[in-house]
């Protein structure tokens, strides 16, 4: 017994030394590549460099301090440190194919498909990312990949546990957005989406949806729900919002039918619910209910919309512009800054809403480019201290069928919070309206359905300016083609025309004060400009002061006012004039 034990301690010893020479020889390495300034990022590149100059095999040799180095730096094989190396080097490349690999490492594409095992696990790492569908499969590294590399010299994995409440649902809406770009299997989401309730249960969104004992396939159906509300605040969601978790057509076929016809058991327990719009029950769309986000979204303490506080423009941000209006248009903007002032308002609103009318009002800015319907739109908002929730129409036009009503109609939802929630009633402005104001279409047989989804889109904004209770103000430039409906709703309409001669000689000496009195009344008297083409002009003068140093010319001015008018359907669309 005694020789054996002897024995035993003698080979741990010798382990013991060895683990050591091992250690130091390592810590020596890494303290060379140190003092030589090699980084991880330097092995890659020159993995790289070697293994296309003489190929896979040779490489594995002729580079070994390089494979080495990366391998234990990232835990994975020399192979696979040579895939990884040339996935690096096309890290620009979204969209990465195994052919291109194969070319750079010199091998067949029969060899090629002996390495998808690798490429697997380089997958299964987070080193790189897969995408898969019927006619490819493609890969590409991760953003934070590169990164990790480049700032520390090692690939550090994503931080899971222990997260708060919004860091959770960012690593949602990254893992969902994997699964939808077919990066992951549902299978692969399903494990990691466990994996993350479970390494969080410190957070009561974890511990209550898992208290709900639903089966695996249904709770990742409910994150998904969760996250469509918590990260996107969507109330509306169709089928085709979480259609893509899954892989069998015969799971979606089925799917479907328990939606619509409402057995499904998210929609049984009540976790889930039908959209109710305008009193009737809508079988196409269905919202997170009531119980689940008090009981699942209460930490994120949601009050607004994160679009509505991207799209927003404080009123306090705001700069005081001098604007200059033709009388009737001073009057018409006078009397609704005074009518949006604080304590008017809410006394007009009261009165209107005992007399049971409409208690919401519609505004219509008209008129050319330039003519400050939008900077008049930015300065009542700052003199009323209201914030703007601005529209982006581009935002509205969406090429999957449903999706650009369920966005117009998603944007009334918003602001309709924002009014609730905002001591101050913000303005809802359309700017450029006149993409969504246009005459609705008359159908028949031959009716695209473009033209159906822009009357329904019409419908849904008529409908809503019905039950408006905020402001809303919308501009545009082509009041002939507005559909009468529109015009009818329309409280109160200021149509801006191209600003007189007293109004242009404002502009002018506001944006030029160098400028005497004789040649201001000859600019403007020679020159029908809009306030916004004036402001072009000033601000070429304020260029060529700072690249050439040249002075104020009026030959260059009259030259400038000149190629304006020649040229201004180029012009830039800036809207509003004035001095910062």
């Amino acid at each position: 017994m005694t020789d054996h034990y002897d024995i035993y301690i003698f080979m741990i010893s010798i382990k013991s030394v060895l683990k050591t020479k091992i250690f130091q020889k390592t810590r020596e390495a890494k303290s060379v590549a140190l003092k030589k300034g090699i980084c991880l990022l330097d092995h890659i590149e020159k993995i790289v460099e070697i293994s296309t100059e003489y190929g896979l095999d040779k490489s594995l040799t002729k580079g070994k301090i390089h494979f080495d180095y990366v391998t234990k730096a990232l835990g994975i094989s020399p192979l696979q440190g040579a895939l990884f190396s040339q996935f690096m080097e096309k890290s620009d490349n979204n969209h990465i194919e195994i052919n291109e690999i194969a070319e750079s490492l010199q091998c067949s594409k029969i060899r090629m498909i002996k390495y998808i095992n690798e490429c697997e696990e380089l997958e299964k790492k987070k080193l790189i990312r897969c995408s898969r569908d019927d006619e490819s499969t493609t890969y590409r590294v991760p953003h934070n990949v590169c990164e990790s590399i480049r700032k520390f010299g090692e690939y550090r994995p994503e931080k899971r546990d222990n997260l708060d409440i919004w860091n959770l649902f960012s690593v949602l809406e990254r893992l969902f957005d994997e699964r939808k770009e077919n990066e992951s299997t549902f299978e692969n989401l399903k494990l990691e989406l466990l994996d993350l309730i479970g390494m969080n249960m410190h957070l009561e969104f974890c511990r209550k949806i898992m208290s709900y004992n639903l089966c695996d396939t249904d709770l990742v159906l409910l994150i998904c729900f969760c996250h469509l509300a918590g990260n996107n605040y969507d109330d509306n969601i169709g089928v085709h919002d979480f259609i893509f978790l899954y892989d069998d057509t015969m799971m979606v076929s089925e799917l479907k039918r328990e939606f619509q016809m409402g057995d499904h058991i998210l929609i049984c327990g009540k976790y889930i619910t039908p959209v109710n719009s305008d009193g009737f029950v809508n079988s196409e769309s269905w919202k997170l209910s009531d119980m689940a986000k008090k009981e699942l979204l209460s930490e994120l303490n949601i009050k607004g919309n994160r679009n509505y506080e991207k799209n927003l423009i404080l009123s306090g941000t705001i700069k005081p512009k001098d604007m200059f209006y033709d009388p009737k248009e001073a009057g018409e903007i006078k009397k609704l800054i005074s009518l949006l002032s604080g304590a008017n308002f809410r006394k007009i609103q009261d009165r209107l809403d005992e007399k049971g009318m409409r208690k919401g009002f519609c505004c219509l800015f008209s008129g050319g480019p330039g003519t400050g319907k939008t900077e008049t739109a930015y300065q009542i908002a700052r003199q009323t201290g209201r914030n703007i929730m601005m529209v982006d129409i581009s935002e509205t036009k969406s090429m999957w069928f449903g999706e650009s009503e369920k966005k117009i109609k998603e944007i009334f939802d918003t602001y309709r919070r924002a009014v609730e929630n905002s001591s101050i009633t913000p303005i809802l402005l359309f700017n450029e309206a006149d993409a969504v104001l246009g005459k609705r279409m008359e159908f028949n047989s031959s009716s695209r359905s473009v033209d159906q989804t822009s009357n329904t889109i019409q419908n849904i904004i008529l409908q809503e300016i019905e039950t408006l209770s905020g402001i809303l103000i919308a501009t545009t430039n082509l009041t002939l083609n507005m559909d009468s409906a529109f015009e009818r709703r329309f409280l109160y309409k200021i149509k801006f025309d191209k600003p007189g001669i007293e109004s242009r000689s404002g502009i002018w000496s506001t944006l030029l004060p160098d400028l005497n009195k004789d040649r201001l009344l000859e600019l403007s008297g020679k020159f029908e400009l809009t306030g916004g083409e004036i402001e072009n002009i000033a601000r070429k003068i304020q260029v060529d002061a700072i690249l050439n140093g040249s002075e104020l010319s009026m030959d260059t001015l009259v030259q400038y006012c000149k190629d304006e008018i020649q040229n201004g359907f180029n012009a830039s669309k800036k809207i509003g004039f004035g001095q910062n």
